[in-house]
């Protein structure tokens, strides 16, 4: 391993990554890992039979048909999730009865299995959005509500308040950096975006609008920027920001078909 040392800072670089002296990081790349994987998890949904409780899994990087993962505690659609990269959590949603959930569950997304109880959301909703960064997970809005719940990803429990977004829509997408999530919803008929610090708590702040007023739109990220797909309408529309700058979305081209609330995988 080569290594330099700036004799004027003391620094010690590493081209490759950080460099630790007596457990401290020094030098070379300190910034927050990235921690996409390269699993991409679907969960739940509506057939001609109604409600399912499938998971179903692809490898990102390759194309391919998906793969059966396991199975939900039960049958629910409209669900909400979020990944650190090595376990992903699942949350809300309705059933056959279209009644509101409030369940939270879990997967180890390397290995495949059925889901488990990770807790409960502060509120049952559906159609929520969800974002995380390293160590915690956030849902927020659904169902025409605007709160935003958290929750720590590695240890099971029920969520705690966030904070509120700056609008109620019924269907909103999440999608983060290593730092910051954003949430996409309709409020008067504006297609907003707000945007939170997922490791500290507080309310949404607009951050700029999609490039047309439509809902059921969703979202993807790698760590810099952030894919709005479809909507309503059966629009094709894509739309792009540059996360860590606040402004209003950039057309980035079109789907293949229109759709709408369809659902996004994060990496490259």
């Amino acid at each position: 391993m080569s290594l330099t040392i700036n004799h004027q800072t003391n620094d010690i670089s590493n081209a490759s990554g950080t460099v630790l002296v007596n457990g401290v990081a020094v030098g070379g790349d300190n910034t927050p890992p990235v921690w996409y994987g390269s699993r991409g998890l679907f969960a739940g949904g509506y057939s001609d039979s109604g409600v399912v409780n499938t998971i179903d899994y692809v490898t990102i990087q390759s194309t391919g048909n998906a793969q059966d993962f396991g199975d939900l505690l039960a049958a629910k659609s409209s669900l909400s999730g979020c990944s650190n990269g090595t376990r992903g959590v699942i949350s809300a949603g309705y059933d056959n009865s279209v009644n509101y959930q409030n369940v939270i569950q879990y997967v180890t997304i390397a290995t495949t299995g059925n889901a488990q109880d990770f807790g409960d959301l502060t509120v049952a909703r559906r159609s929520g959005g969800g974002c995380a960064s390293a160590t915690r997970g956030v849902f927020g809005g659904g169902s025409g509500e605007n709160v935003m719940d958290y929750i720590t990803i590695a240890s099971t429990g029920n969520a705690t308040d966030f904070g509120d977004l700056g609008f109620y829509s019924i269907l909103v997408g999440g999608c983060s950096s290593t730092t910051r999530g954003l949430f996409n919803g309709v409020a008067n008929n504006v297609s907003r975006i707000d945007y939170i610090t997922i490791d500290t708590t507080g309310n949404g702040t607009d951050f700029g609008d999609l490039t047309s007023n439509r809902t059921g739109v969703n979202s993807c990220s790698d760590a810099s920027r952030a894919i709005f797909g479809g909507g309503f309408g059966d629009r094709t529309t894509i739309d792009y920001v540059t996360i860590d700058t606040t402004g209003n979305a950039t057309d980035f081209g079109d789907l293949t078909v229109g759709r709408n609330d369809s659902a996004a995988a994060s990496g490259t």
